[in-house]
């Protein structure tokens, strides 16, 4: 069998002391990046010590405003909405240089990272609604491969194995005005570069509904599916499709969704475990197991084969209560695969 990789979404719980306030602040003013860059560090050195193979920068940011403020810049931009290419900085992937580093020290390879771009359909919805404008639709796919392309020029002590686009609005958002042949033409020009230096390009979706968009754009070869949460769109998957445009998956294998799995204990104690936390730690000890995920992962298998190549937690796990909780359910991941390469 191919070796399943294991990767992560991207969000994190921010350490206790340090507010969304003021990680927004020490982003938007970059007055106190030494801080900064010490809680992405933090965060991103947790994921590497759960054992995510191919980690992504901790995203503390807000996925749509990170790119659209620069979009937004006329100082950033040759002609309305067309990014200089200097400009089209993902900040994060300054700070982790520092954690790269040191991992190359350590182990004597170069640490794999997954970076997370938000996808042209999402920004532009998030800039003009269900209004149609295909030329500046092409110009925000533009803009995102800038943002790629530079990311992955400009790494020094880690390698951009992976490039995920969060498109979580296809297939969900009745107000995206776009046809297949304009999302698909959108999601190529976005991923270009990293297909031409070699990176695997995955789409993020929250609804497989139109993943034959993905299957159909020549750039990407993954696709994300949300499959731990809600395993039924997995049905909505033809595996011929798959292997007829050479795409490959990246499942879900550990629920993110944590105001459900909160639920599930609200009625097991008859409590609220948002005021009442004690119980909270029962998510990763009793519900996301390395037993359970080993589980989902085996069914998935059986049902996909080697089409899988990623698995990890659903979705980012920034609205989860905190690191601790976080960083165990990442070591439950690994633990689950481990388990289930063992069983092979």
């Amino acid at each position: 069998m191919e070796e399943i990789i294991f990767d992560d979404i991207g969000s994190y719980p921010l350490p206790e002391e340090v507010s969304k306030e003021w990680i927004q602040n020490a982003f938007k003013t970059r007055a106190e990046d030494e801080k900064l860059f010490t809680v992405i560090n933090d965060a991103f050195q947790q994921k590497i010590d759960a054992g995510v193979q191919v980690p992504t920068y901790p995203q503390y940011q807000d996925m749509n405003e990170q790119f659209l403020k620069v979009i937004r810049d006329s100082n950033c931009c040759d002609s309305p909405f067309e990014v200089k290419l200097e400009c089209a900085k993902i900040e994060e992937l300054e700070a982790i240089e520092t954690v790269a580093k040191a991992y190359k020290e350590k182990f004597g390879e170069t640490l794999k990272v997954r970076i997370c771009v938000t996808g042209p359909t999402e920004l532009y919805l998030k800039e003009f609604g269900g209004t149609r404008y295909t030329d500046i639709y092409s110009l925000f796919a533009k803009n995102v491969n800038k943002f790629v392309r530079n990311s992955m020029k400009a790494a020094k002590h880690f390698k951009i194995a992976t490039v995920s686009i969060d498109e979580p609005s296809i297939g969900l958002n009745p107000e995206v005005a776009f046809d297949e042949n304009d999302i698909i033409s959108a999601l190529t020009d976005a991923s270009k570069s990293a297909s031409k230096w070699g990176a695997d390009v995955e789409i993020h979706l929250h609804s497989p509904l139109y993943y034959n968009f993905a299957c159909e754009t020549p750039t990407i070869n993954v696709i994300g599916v949300e499959s731990a949460g809600t395993p039924s769109y997995l049905e909505l998957i033809d595996k011929k499709m798959l292997e007829s445009t050479d795409s490959f998956l990246r499942l879900g294998i550990a629920r993110t969704d944590i105001f459900t799995l909160a639920g599930v204990l609200n009625e097991k104690y008859c409590t609220n475990v948002w005021k009442d936390p004690q119980y909270l730690p029962e998510i990763v000890t009793e519900l996301e197991t390395p037993a359970v995920i080993t589980k989902r992962l085996k069914l998935f298998y059986r049902r996909f084969g080697n089409l899988i190549k990623y698995v990890g937690p659903d979705c980012g796990l920034g609205s989860w209560p905190n690191q601790r909780m976080a960083f165990i359910l990442l070591s439950n991941v690994a633990q689950g695969i481990k388990d289930f390469r063992e069983s092979l």
